[in-house]
């Protein structure tokens, strides 16, 4: 991604939501920048303690908020916020903090944002005043995709978006400094990003099923699995149960959109090699996940207590039931443990 970045000449910000640990954002981060976006301000003070001062809190924010958001700017953190409220842009101009805002622009996702031809963007940029940084957008309907096709017309809607948004800005003799786009899909496939500044892809650092279904990444890339023990065997019925459920992998089934459905997870062993076919999570419960396989599963090599590992259909969802992420370079020795941040 930091390839990508450059080839484009934008700077890279690497979205955190998915990771939410301090390790992998230095792995991340490019260069000396060390610029990254959060989602949450308790990952923005996480990651202010462990020496990031240039943040983006890349969701809307609510005026209940500039309090912790003024304490991070204390701190030293040169933090940037985004709205697509003219009510939250005067309060983000009359708070004494010294903030930057960017104003939300919707690109096709229809979440968040306003249109880039609408009145309602000039009316925010004039509500914030001298703490207008730029715009902002996220194509999270480059996730509707299939083909890479399909993810660059996505990634050149956000770029026309942002750059239709500035120009407005700018007759009206604003300052729009910061164009920010992305999402891996759009960032991984974007054929150019003229006019843009940054980009902010996030779940490329794991990877799962689903972006690989997407070309985001290949079936070789995924990062993230689920350690798991077989509790349960039916032979009978071609199955096995784990002690993974919906708690530890999500139930996101993304992937029953596309051509290959995983169900809740793909299941490989303990070296993560696909030692039992196409072996996957049917069924998800609170704590129990139910695995079959289209061929005759080699239960000589499931007895009760084996060890598998399950890669999941969305990174994001799966690693936010967990605390801390055990790291294994091709084994299965654990060499290091990596802290990371849950909550809001």
């Amino acid at each position: 991604m930091r390839a990508v970045a450059r080839r484009h000449g934008v700077s890279l910000r690497p979205h955190l939501k998915t990771a939410k640990s301090a390790e992998v954002a230095r792995l991340a981060v490019d260069g000396a920048t060390s610029a990254i976006a959060v989602s949450t301000l308790a990952e923005a003070e996480y990651f202010a303690r462990h020496g990031f001062r240039d943040i983006t809190l890349a969701v809307g924010i609510t005026p209940q908020k500039l309090g912790r958001a003024a304490a991070l700017v204390e701190l030293g953190v040169d933090l940037t916020v985004i709205t697509d409220d003219v009510s939250a842009a005067a309060d983000i101009a009359a708070h004494s903090a010294d903030l930057r805002a960017l104003i939300e622009i919707d690109s096709g996702d229809q979440r968040g944002g306003v249109l880039p031809g609408s009145i309602e963007l000039l009316d925010i940029g004039r509500a914030l005043k001298g703490k207008l940084g730029g715009v902002l957008t996220h194509g999270g309907h480059s996730y509707d995709c299939r083909t890479a096709e399909c993810a660059e017309q996505a990634a050149e809607q956000e770029r026309a978006a942002v750059v239709t948004a500035a120009e407005r800005l700018r007759a009206a003799g604003m300052s729009c400094e910061t164009l920010s786009v992305g999402s891996t899909p759009t960032v991984r496939h974007a054929k150019r990003l003229d006019g843009v500044t940054e980009v902010r892809p996030g779940v490329y650092m794991f990877g799962d099923l689903f972006q690989a279904e997407i070309q985001s990444c290949g079936p070789g890339d995924l990062a993230l699995t689920v350690l798991a023990s077989v509790i349960g065997r039916r032979p009978a019925e071609n199955s096995i149960i784990v002690d993974a459920g919906s708690l530890a992998l999500s139930k996101d089934r993304s992937t029953g959109l596309t051509d290959h459905d995983a169900g809740y997870g793909l299941i490989r062993d303990a070296a993560n090699s696909p030692a039992f076919g196409n072996c996957r999570i049917e069924r998800a419960y609170q704590e129990h996940g139910v695995a079959t396989a289209d061929e005759q599963l080699p239960f000589a090599l499931l007895p009760i207590g084996a060890k598998v590992r399950i890669s999941p259909n969305h990174a994001c969802l799966t690693a936010a039931a967990y605390d801390c992420y055990y790291i294994v370079e091709g084994g299965d020795e654990v060499v290091a443990v990596w802290d990371r941040i849950n909550g809001w």
